[in-house]
């Protein structure tokens, strides 16, 4: 019986499109879903009969009870080198390989400098305006030049942002748990002492840190309360990483001037949720990785991963 293949959340309907899957024609029947699951219950439906899926990021996550009622899974292949949403222990006892794909880091660091200048000078506002025939010019713009820019993590994306920011003209200072001076300096910023101390300082902050346990909530409405009047928080990386309940307080209640959000804690994000109107949210759907160079190397990689297990070698293994 030949393999079956699900190809799931291709929002966009691309995914054939972006590699040449020919190399598995006859070997492999390739389907792509294209909306979001609801719940376990719709994904067991759709693919409860796959040996092989190709997971883009963590869209749907792999959680162990989903995995043990998938026991035709063989093969689980993600876009990236890291899927905290795949349960990799709960995958190795099940017998399914977990592989993953390379993925470039200048697609996030492009898009946090778009919502950074976005909120700075009013781009979104302004753009309606102009389309429907609203005030010409009724904002004052935020200059980057000469002003603060603090780094939550210098890590591969944390210090392209801070080099842009450098060329911005902006002081850019940076901290996370692990940061050294010299780590810093290397990248020509300075590292803060505290989280604090980065928070009060800035006038931009945006975050670069990976969730984890000490992570999860790490700005909460303390460290929100701590920031300025007329400053902007930038995430790009994780939501949880942020409070989302004392976020939302503090747009509402103009702690901070604004806000750019590239990633929720639920996705896609539902239509009635308040970070889709808030007037100081300048939010856009989880676009940090979405662009064309990413996507055909995700799925021609994912085609190669699938060729080589197919072959009995694996390659650019999970876990």
């Amino acid at each position: 019986m030949t393999p079956r293949c699900a190809v799931l959340d291709d929002y966009q309907d691309v995914a054939l499109s972006m590699a040449d899957w020919s190399a598995l024609a006859g070997a492999v029947d390739v389907r792509t879903l294209h909306r979001p699951f609801r719940s376990e219950d719709e994904v067991v439906e759709a693919i409860g009969d796959c040996e092989i899926v190709v997971a883009m990021r963590e869209r749907t996550p792999f959680p162990a009870s989903l995995l043990a009622r998938l026991p035709r899974l063989r093969l689980l292949i993600t876009s990236g080198m890291r899927n905290a949403s795949i349960d990799l222990e709960a995958a190795a006892r099940q017998g399914v390989t977990v592989c993953g794909t390379a993925s470039n880091t200048e697609p996030p660091v492009e898009l946090t400098w778009a919502l950074i200048l976005g909120l700075a000078r009013n781009i979104a506002p302004e753009s309606t305006a102009m389309r429907t025939n609203g005030p010409w010019q009724s904002t004052l713009g935020a200059d980057l030049h000469g002003r603060r820019l603090g780094l939550l993590g210098l890590g591969k994306i944390g210090s392209r942002v801070a080099r842009v920011g450098l060329a911005f003209g902006m002081d850019v200072v940076a901290w996370s748990r692990n940061l050294t001076a010299e780590r810093a300096a290397e990248v020509g910023v300075r590292a803060t002492a505290t989280k604090e101390e980065l928070l009060e300082s800035s006038d931009f902050v945006s975050v670069h840190l990976v969730l984890g346990d000490r992570t999860r909530g790490l700005i909460g409405a303390g460290e929100l309360r701590r920031m300025r009047p007329t400053g902007y928080l930038v995430n790009t990386s994780r939501a949880a990483i942020v409070d989302r309940s004392a976020l939302l307080q503090a747009l509402r209640e103009n702690w901070i001037a604004g806000a750019g959000l590239d990633v929720f804690d639920h996705e896609p994000l539902p239509a009635d949720d308040p970070l889709r109107t808030l007037p100081n949210v300048l939010a856009v759907p989880h676009l940090g990785y979405v662009t064309r160079r990413n996507y055909e190397g995700y799925f021609q990689q994912a085609v190669e991963n699938i060729t080589a297990y197919l072959a009995g070698s694996p390659v650019r293994r999970l876990g």
